[in-house]
């Protein structure tokens, strides 16, 4: 059966490239959020060392965790300090005496890890030895038909050129 014949759409292959991240994510994190749990702990912890307060996002692990997904499937095999360090920020310095300068510092490994864990169990990411984590065969499919329905919900002309 090829890509024309009766009993197949038309349609071309979207993938997780052709479709804005906003909006990928978003209908990610709400494919997700059935699927994964969030822990206990996750409303008491920062994100980050230079986060004052924990998120206050209600959805806020699924979307971290879609995050994620998206991030290990675009740059995979990717490990947890790479992560870390792309979801850390800026820790300013001394404001009273502009002392010390700013300095970058990383994210929170645990919530890192704890995601990838919860995303594993579904199947959807694999540890490859010494190498990090990347996404499975499963996991390809499950984004891109995200992708495919994200990029039907849309309403944009600039993205005819992909129909």
């Amino acid at each position: 059966m090829g890509l024309n014949s009766p009993t197949r759409k038309n349609t071309p292959m979207v993938t997780l490239y052709d479709v804005p991240a906003e909006e990928f994510i978003d209908e990610l994190a709400d494919r997700l959020a059935d699927r994964i749990e969030e822990p206990e702990w996750v409303e008491y912890t920062k994100t980050s060392q230079d986060r004052e307060l924990p998120p206050q996002q209600d959805d806020f692990w699924a979307t971290r965790a879609a995050s994620l997904l998206r991030k290990v499937a675009i740059n995979g095999p990717i490990g947890v300090e790479r992560l870390a360090t792309e979801y850390g920020g800026t820790k300013g310095g001394s404001n009273r005496y502009a002392v010390a300068p700013a300095n970058h510092v990383s994210g929170s490994k645990k919530i890192i890890r704890e995601a990838l864990i919860q995303l594993e169990d579904e199947d959807l990411v694999t540890t490859g030895q010494g190498e990090g984590r990347r996404t499975t065969a499963d996991g390809e499919a499950f984004l891109d038909e995200v992708a495919q329905d994200v990029f039907e919900s849309l309403d944009r002309p600039e993205l005819e050129r992909y129909a």
